[in-house]
């Protein structure tokens, strides 16, 4: 079904005032990191060993942060982060670092997209549940910066520095994903 503009907009603004009230948290894929991969001696304390932001990362980083604050939509601190160089960099350069919280846990969706057991797949989607199922204050936004799915698993493909809004709905009671934006379309809500 095609959408007019005045339509989308109406959409926009509907999504950008409860956006404003709060109450949902935005689960956001990284910035553009340079193309290659990630060392097989990873180590986390050693940015050498990771992709990176490239030059367009650290625009869309801080792109986003101005967004969220041109917005005014009240974002809580901290903001989660996977402990990769490339997420707390983006959550840096749009937050700022003393804003930043880094979750061990946000490694375990990174490992979705590499070769686990379905055991541990199941295990890691279950514990992502019942994170965006913990209901976030009204008047505030959870932000959690980390990695984007394999086809269909967990909230699916995201692109850099893309946003799934989602609404928890209680512990135990499952979470509504209100909206896939990117960050292009973020910039838009009006």
């Amino acid at each position: 079904m095609l959408h007019t503009r005045t339509q989308v907009a109406r959409t926009n603004r509907s999504l950008l005032a409860s956006l404003k009230e709060g109450g949902y948290i935005f689960y956001t894929r990284h910035a553009e990191a340079i193309v290659g991969a990630d060392q097989p001696n990873l180590n986390f304390q050693d940015c050498s060993t990771q992709r990176n932001l490239s030059l367009i990362g650290r625009r869309q980083a801080t792109e986003y942060g101005e967004t969220i604050r041109r917005l005014a939509i009240p974002i809580m601190a901290p903001v989660a982060s996977s402990p990769f160089c490339r997420n707390i960099e983006t959550a840096a350069l749009a937050f700022g670092r003393e804003y930043i919280q880094v979750d061990p846990f946000l490694y375990d969706v990174y490992r979705l997209s590499t070769n686990i057991s379905p055991f541990d797949q199941q295990r890691i989607l279950a514990t992502l549940n019942s994170v965006l199922e913990t209901p976030v204050p009204a008047g505030t936004n959870k932000v959690i910066i980390a990695h984007s799915f394999p086809v269909g698993i967990g909230l699916g493909r995201l692109p850099n520095m893309g946003t799934i809004i989602v609404r928890p709905r209680g512990y135990g009671m499952g979470f509504e994903v209100v909206a896939y934006l990117t960050l292009a379309e973020l910039n838009r809500l009006t």
